[in-house]
């Protein structure tokens, strides 16, 4: 009988070369998609004392300065967030030609042109005074969202965005029949070749806490546990998959990211030809942060070490408030 040599796993894990040469997973900033804050009536860059490190960017040259530092650090991918000077009931300022984010985008694609890919949330709930992700109305004196009114809100965003020069719509409302409504309204204005990358999978989760004052878009009443989904359930993240492609979505998202691991992996593995982003959301961003300003924990390596696993998970773009900084980290070399 032939004897084979003892298998020693060690051997791969001999040297740091050897380790690069088969490791299994990749990490590079073209995986990376950058989220940024815009904000109306300010001229300097604004801190967000939740977020240490974030800022809120009057849209002006200064703006255009964090995009063109962003830009040469390797960042090819942007997805700006709204802060308008005006709120109201209907979110009129989200579909306003002249709106925070219209002007934004106008802005940057006037000085990147093609070369950056401009992603836009569209959403209701930065532009309403109820900070709801849809119109809300009142049955028996109670307050409910209404599902189909606020598809047509949703549509009329995602147009005005599109019309400004966005190259990626991104609904993040939650609402059932959002994708379709908008994919809808895009091919009937001509905007056939504009993507939508939908918030799929998006769960009612505190690790938003940070973004809603970074947006100031905390509802005044209620919660959006009726629209998000449930943190108990994964396999109900298929469904809402499912739904979103047959409406019309090219890119699929998870959110949150790295407390969501599995769901990543669920949905890459029963849908493994579409695009997948994960979104590593503001509280998964403070935490590490908070830790990090304490000496707790070893930024640089904990913040690769959780990007790797959302990569290894199956995300394909990773939607992070560390994204330069790990462009930055990732010339210096992985620490694994």
């Amino acid at each position: 009988m032939v004897s084979f040599p003892t298998l020693r796993p060690r051997r791969l894990r001999n040297n740091k070369l050897i380790r690069d040469l088969v490791a299994e997973t990749s990490l590079s900033e073209k995986n990376l998609i950058l989220p940024i804050f815009v904000k109306e009536n300010i001229s300097e860059p604004e801190k967000i004392e939740s977020m240490p490190g974030v800022f809120r960017y009057p849209p002006n040259d200064k703006l255009i300065k964090f995009v063109e530092d962003s830009y040469d650090n390797g960042i090819r991918a942007v997805i700006l967030f709204g802060v308008p000077a005006y709120k109201d009931d209907v979110a009129s300022s989200a579909y306003d030609k002249n709106g925070v984010i219209q002007r934004s985008v106008r802005l940057i694609k006037e000085t990147f042109s093609d070369r950056l890919i401009v992603i836009t949330d569209e959403c209701t709930d930065e532009y309403t005074t109820h900070g709801h992700c849809g119109m809300v109305k009142t049955y028996n004196g109670s307050f409910y969202v209404d599902n189909d009114e606020s598809l047509k809100v949703h549509a009329r965003i995602a147009v005005s965005q599109a019309e400004a020069g966005a190259d990626v719509i991104a609904p993040s409302s939650m609402m059932d029949g959002v994708v379709g409504a908008i994919r809808k309204a895009l091919d009937e204005s001509g905007f056939t070749n504009v993507l939508i990358m939908s918030y799929s999978v998006k769960y009612a989760s505190t690790f938003y806490s940070p973004f809603r004052d970074a947006a100031y878009s905390k509802p005044a009443f209620g919660d959006r546990k009726t629209y998000q989904m449930d943190p108990r359930n994964a396999y109900e993240g298929l469904k809402e998959v499912e739904l979103d492609i047959n409406e019309g979505a090219d890119i699929l998202m998870v959110k949150p990211a790295h407390t969501y691991l599995d769901v990543i992996r669920l949905v890459k593995e029963n849908y493994p030809e579409y695009p997948l982003a994960a979104y590593h959301v503001s509280g998964e961003y403070s935490m590490i942060k908070a830790a990090a300003i304490n000496g707790w924990i070893d930024e640089r390596t904990a913040v690769l070490e959780i990007t790797t696993a959302i990569r290894r998970a199956g995300a394909d773009l990773i939607l992070t408030y560390y994204a330069n900084d790990i462009a930055r980290w990732l010339r210096e070399g992985l620490p694994f």
